[in-house]
């Protein structure tokens, strides 16, 4: 598991804009703040369903994604933001021939409407009529036409100081008669919604002063005199780099490097091991991230291309050693200043693909095929190019006077100091030309303070989305509408009877859209005026809410199971009831959504502080907090007794006489599971609250409750009362407790 320093702030910050708010960001900073530390740590923590994708095949296989093009189906070639163009067909697409060629099945189109989160790395090299095409897309297939990106939030990660996008004249002469630039930055969606411009500050790759500000020069254009001299302090040509010191040659061509190697290799006795790397399935042979035959012989120099798995990281993705002895099928690597020797073993980069799991609602990756290969490649030159990420102790920098923009910085960057590094010949000033576009752009970022507001101001808009989208009933209702237009297709045992029951459902859930409309109207007004008046009226009427909709929607729900259980013991259904247990998940889901909304609601009203709210959100999403919030969660939906019982049944087998203990014996399911059960039948009536909670508990729960003001949670209010008291009891004093004020009010 991916962790990261808890001091730096500015990382902190832009964890919380990601989590906690609907805000595009752009994240940037120097080599070696921690751009990748970042993006591992939010794929691996993020609760969003995000999707990461990058420009090319090599920096998606690097960032553990896919390519913008794979995810998008985007056409090679420049794209125009226009329903009409002027020029070829051929060479350009446009808004109708992009949809003319776009092949997405259903789940793909499902994808698409439940990702939240789409994270672009590398972004510096994406063009800006790429992200317009995107834009594009994520508009129609979410139909959010009038939404940049269809509602989905962006999280651009790069540093466009670095390697630029790659335009040809014949493109530019097309695209300039829409875009300032070919930066990202440029594109028309951005116009509309600017991300919010951080940067990570903490520099962990140089710690020397003098090196950190000569660097901050070279990218800002603002490079003196003495910063050039002082770096051709560093200028010797023809120099000779003894073996043992492991230097890299950091070139601008890729023959260049090559030749090195080779010839550096051949140099060494003896013939070389060739040691052949593994493909399966489907992956892009031009993407590869180490060599398919990689040769090797002792006292071969390398590099490592990935970094080392565990808790002890021996190597990381840039180190140099050397091959010290080669036995059979068997690779030992030694590194300076360490005599000990690290036995090397095979790694694996995947080519993945994004599903959408409706069973657990969220995004899966799907592996498409696999590379298996030792993680290292000849290390004495490579290409600058290929250096971007990487870190050097020791390098030779031979680039002429072929410096394309961004190279000068790209390459002196990539070393910890200036005392490993080699000039083969001297950087002249003209060959720093960072783009003013991007310096400008760049004075975009706000000063820390006003990130802050901007953050607390994002969150609170942020939680203002989840109370509208809580009660927004109409995704429901398309999905039910959707089932129900379905059945012209279908082949089931009483055909006639289900589409009567579906047509009830319809009806019923058409029904609380309506509602739900009007209440998003009142909602809108209220939560402009809800700091005024302490979010006391705000939490008054979404509590009312919950109680109306939670008893319709429990209502759908045993409906729906009850036709389920009808449906199951007959033949040729395992279809259908597939298609009703993704329904039930629709409902439960949207149970869950109200339950929170009275979470925040109640938080705001007491002052909860914004990032904890938000923070009991976080922990709450996906199928275990479906569990906690709604315990009958558990399908009945599949056939078999054990998975067969629904949370009515609970209900039904309770008021056949048999007690709370007896029934979770009997399901073999925990007491707490089945007071959950039978608490969610309080708002409705079927339920007492003493018929679950002895009479003589009750006093000393609703002291606790208001003693802790712990809202909906149970925990502290059981470490407070101790192991004589249940959370299931607790839970159902805490709806208890909310009925009763929503009655009263």
């Amino acid at each position: 598991m991916t962790s990261f320093d808890t001091s730096n702030v500015h990382f902190q910050r832009a964890l919380q804009f990601v989590n906690q708010t609907n805000r595009h960001i752009f994240l940037t900073g120097k080599a070696g703040t921690g751009k990748t530390t970042f993006l591992r740590y939010i794929r691996e923590n993020c609760f969003k369903k995000m999707a990461v994708v990058a420009p090319t095949g090599v920096a998606a296989i690097n960032a553990g994604g896919t390519t913008l093009h794979s995810f998008f189906q985007l056409p090679f070639g420049p794209y125009l933001p226009t329903h009409h163009s002027s020029v070829n067909e051929t060479q350009v697409t446009n808004e109708h021939t992009l949809f003319r060629n776009l092949k997405l099945n259903s789940s793909k189109r499902e994808l698409l409407q439940e990702l939240e989160l789409l994270v672009i790395d590398e972004v510096s090299m994406m063009r800006a009529d790429t992200l317009d095409a995107i834009d594009t897309i994520l508009r129609h297939f979410r139909r959010q036409l009038l939404v940049p990106f269809g509602g989905v939030q962006v999280l651009y990660i790069g540093d466009l100081f670095q390697l630029p996008p790659v335009i040809n004249n014949a493109e530019w002469e097309i695209l300039q008669s829409v875009y300032k630039s070919p930066f990202f930055f440029d594109a028309l969606a951005l116009q509309q919604s600017p991300p919010v411009y951080l940067e990570l500050k903490k520099i962990y790759r140089q710690n020397e002063a003098d090196f950190i500000q000569i660097l901050n020069n070279v990218r800002n254009n603002n490079t003196t005199a003495a910063d050039l001299e002082r770096l051709h302090q560093y200028y010797k040509p023809g120099f000779e780099p003894p073996r043992e010191e492991n230097f890299i040659v950091l070139t601008t061509h890729n023959a260049r490097a090559d030749q090195i190697n080779r010839q550096e290799l051949e140099k060494l006795p003896g013939k070389p091991s060739a040691f052949e790397g593994e493909l399966t399935g489907d992956f892009n042979e031009r993407a590869l991230p180490a060599e398919k035959i990689l040769k090797l012989k002792p006292g071969a120099q390398i590099m490592f291309t990935k970094n080392d798995k565990g808790e002890i990281r021996r190597f990381y993705n840039g180190k140099i050693g050397m091959i010290s002895r080669i036995s059979k099928d068997k690779i030992y690597v030694k590194f300076p200043d360490d005599d000990s020797e690290l036995l090397l073993e095979k790694e694996t980069w995947k080519n993945i693909r994004y599903n959408y799991n409706k069973e657990k609602d969220n995004i899966e990756e799907e592996e498409l095929g696999a590379f298996i290969q030792y993680p290292i490649r000849l290390a004495w030159a490579i290409t600058i190019h290929k250096s971007q990420g990487l870190t050097f102790t020791k390098a030779i920098i031979d680039a002429g006077a072929s410096f394309a923009p961004g190279q000068v910085y790209v390459a002196l960057s990539r070393l910890t100091s200036l005392n490993g590094l080699v000039l083969y010949s001297r950087i002249h000033p003209q060959c720093i030309n960072t783009d003013p576009r991007i310096i400008t752009f760049a004075q975009t970022e706000m000063g820390d303070d006003e990130a802050e507001e901007q953050l607390q101001q994002e969150q609170k808009r942020f939680i203002t989305l989840s109370l509208a989208r809580a009660f927004n009933f109409i995704k429901l209702s398309e999905s039910i509408a959707t089932h129900y237009e379905n059945y012209e297709h279908r082949q089931i045992p009483e055909k006639n009877t289900a589409i009567q029951w579906a047509q009830n459902l319809l009806a019923s859930v058409q029904s609380q859209t309506e509602v739900s409309e009007k209440f998003n109207k009142q909602l809108t007004i209220l939560i402009t005026e809800a700091e005024q008046n302490g979010f006391v009226k705000l939490n008054e009427r979404i509590a009312a809410a919950y109680t109306y909709f939670a008893r319709l929607l429990d209502e759908m729900l045993a409906s729906l199971k009850q036709h389920a259980n009808e449906i199951k013991v007959k033949k040729k259904v395992k279809k259908y009831l597939k298609e009703l247990r993704n329904l039930e998940l629709d409902i439960t889901r949207k149970i869950q959504q109200i339950t929170q909304a009275v979470q925040l609601s109640e938080g705001l009203m007491k002052g909860t502080q914004l990032s904890d709210l938000l923070q009991l959100t976080e922990t709450q999403k996906g199928p275990a907090a479906i569990d906690e919030t709604i315990p009958a969660a558990e399908t009945i939906i599949t056939g078999k007794a054990k998975k067969g019982d629904t949370q009515r049944m609970s209900l039904e087998l309770f008021r056949e006489g048999k007690s709370i203990a007896e029934i979770a014996k009997l399901r073999e399911l925990a007491t707490s599971t089945i007071e959950g059960h039978l608490a969610y039948f309080i708002p409705t009536g079927e339920i007492k609250i003493t018929d679950i909670v002895p009479e003589e508990k009750i006093e000393p729960i609703c002291k606790a409750i208001e003693e802790t003001g712990s809202g909906f949670a149970t925990s502290p209010v059981k470490e407070k009362l101790g192991d004589a008291f249940s959370h299931g009891e607790i839970r159902a004093v805490i709806t208890y407790l909310n009925i009763r004020e929503v009655v009263k009010n």
